[in-house]
């Protein structure tokens, strides 16, 4: 009887005890299925937020760049590195060409009235700009009549707009160059795309897309660099109207200034 008893007894508390253990046995497999998964699911979140990282602009250019053929890419590259360098040039030229002309016309009547000719040639010889040179060269002709000195300052405001126009030619060039050969590129892979057609034997829509795709790269990049090139050059034109509308108009103030100071002097 009492062996009976405790079987019963041991039966009893096995029986409590055996939910228990299945419960921390589901919660343990729960547990390790839910860690398995999201060390499964991390990667993948890994992988998803690093494409949507944006892609920085020079990636897309060197892309770009790769896919329209280093050849006439480069070359097209090249004008604009050539073009801004000239454009630059003439830039910084054209500014430090620049002439208070109104305080110049003072100083040069001022010196004429006060020390003579020499010490106007010597206001001249103490100031920058294309201005200052045409002066000089008007007022060391002086004593061969106004006739002389106007043909004087005419001829070398010519030589001066020649000098303030020196490389525009260049910029010229590259702007129009520049979309040609991004033509040429242009055709050059289109018949590239051609013989990969004949090739595979059969019109493929892919093939045919990214063919031209690659193709017409090479002009987009010779169009920008125009347009990028014609921005510069219109702007270095105004620079230059500028320029000589102050040459031509100082010129005239400094005819006047002799045409008084041979007045008084007779």
């Amino acid at each position: 009887m009492k062996k009976v008893l405790a079987f019963l007894t041991v039966f009893g508390l096995l029986s409590v005890a055996m939910p228990t253990l299945a419960q921390e046995e589901a919660a343990t497999e729960d547990t390790t299925t839910a860690v398995a998964a999201a060390e499964e699911t991390a990667p993948e979140m890994d992988v998803v937020e690093a494409a949507e990282e944006p892609v920085g602009i020079h990636k897309v250019i060197k892309g770009k760049f790769i896919e329209g053929g280093a050849g006439f890419m480069g070359i097209v590259v090249l004008c604009l590195i050539f073009g801004l360098a000239l454009a630059i040039e003439r830039i910084v030229y054209l500014n430090l060409s620049k002439t208070n002309t109104k305080k110049l016309l003072e100083a040069v009547e001022e010196a004429l009235n006060t020390g003579g000719v020499e010490a106007a040639l010597e206001v001249c010889r103490n100031t920058r700009g294309p201005v200052a040179s045409i002066f000089y060269q008007g007022l060391s002709r002086m004593e061969e009549g106004i006739d002389v000195v106007e043909k004087t300052v005419t001829s070398y405001g010519s030589v001066q707009m020649g000098l303030l126009e020196k490389g525009l030619s260049w910029i010229s060039l590259f702007i129009s160059i520049a979309p040609s050969l991004g033509f040429m590129g242009t055709v050059i892979g289109m018949i590239s795309a051609f013989d990969m057609i004949q090739a595979a034997g059969d019109i493929s829509a892919t093939i045919v897309a990214g063919g031209i795709k690659v193709a017409l790269l090479t002009t987009v990049t010779g169009l920008i660099v125009a347009t990028i090139l014609q921005v510069f050059y219109n702007y270095i034109v105004s620079l230059i109207d500028a320029a000589v509308n102050d040459m031509e108009d100082s010129s005239i103030s400094l005819l006047d200034i002799i045409v008084k100071y041979n007045a008084k002097q007779n």
